[in-house]
């Protein structure tokens, strides 16, 4: 082959990569949510899940002390999480219009309400298929960022200004369109709180795929909580009472 072939064929390879990443960077936000519920499974399969039980062990401590984990979520917004550890279980909960808790941990073991403040970070837990899809219908607002280094993955990332004010930052790995990070922003008792949340290993379940490695904490800390999933049910039976406060105290 000629050198002029050989160099012409590099320069088209160089130059289609080049309009490839130009086009991948321009993407709007439409296109990159669509990508997004496309890479989860589909709308389809996203509306079929009404109801998930995660089950699995969450790493405290820089992975020295081990917990055991259970999540169960309904649509449209309802989530309990229960942490256990020695026998007692730790309790958070919100039914679509308060959040409780129960915290043997700090010797409290009866029910309690959660202030409003408190309960944000559960509202955020309890959504299904996480902040972008169905964002309009959420009345948040979404904006396209570009791109940005995560650990080496140059992300899309999206900014998700919620209803309430809060603002997301979700990252998006450029080639199967996943949440690969998520730092959330909320103003809790008049001061800004910045969590940072990494999510891998992702499985499908009921034909949804959903992050089995999610490690989170302040931003730019060092302690930071890992929980590994070992199991999830997708459209378990789950009575509503389960995340309502509980008319008794616990005994």
């Amino acid at each position: 082959m000629k050198l002029r072939s050989i160099l012409f064929l590099v320069a088209s390879g160089f130059l289609a990569a080049a309009l490839n990443a130009q086009e991948t960077r321009q993407m709007t936000v439409d296109q990159l949510v669509a990508k997004n519920v496309e890479a989860k499974g589909g709308t389809d399969a996203l509306r079929a899940l009404q109801s998930l039980k995660l089950t699995g062990k969450m790493l405290v401590n820089q992975g020295q002390m081990e917990l055991g984990f259970a999540e169960t979520k309904k649509r449209p917004s309802s989530v309990r999480t229960e942490i256990t550890l020695q026998g007692m279980t730790a309790v958070q909960a919100y039914d679509g219009r308060e959040g409780w808790q129960i915290s043997p941990f700090q010797g409290r073991k009866d029910p309690e309400k959660m202030s409003a403040d408190d309960t944000k970070s559960l509202i955020e837990e309890a959504e299904v298929d996480g902040p972008l899809v169905d964002w309009k219908e959420k009345e948040s607002k979404v904006e396209s960022l570009g791109t940005e280094d995560v650990d080496g993955t140059l992300a899309h990332k999206l900014k998700v200004t919620r209803k309430n004010g809060d603002i997301q930052y979700v990252y998006l790995d450029p080639d199967h369109f996943l949440e690969i990070r998520i730092v959330s922003q909320r103003i809790e008792k008049g001061a800004q709180v910045e969590t940072e949340t990494d999510l891998s290993d992702y499985e499908k379940i009921n034909g949804v795929f959903l992050p089995f490695s999610i490690e989170s904490g302040r931003k730019g800390g060092s302690d930071k909580q890992k929980l590994i999933l070992d199991k999830a049910e997708g459209n378990p039976p789950v009575d509503d009472s389960a995340f309502r406060f509980p008319t008794s105290p616990s005994k």
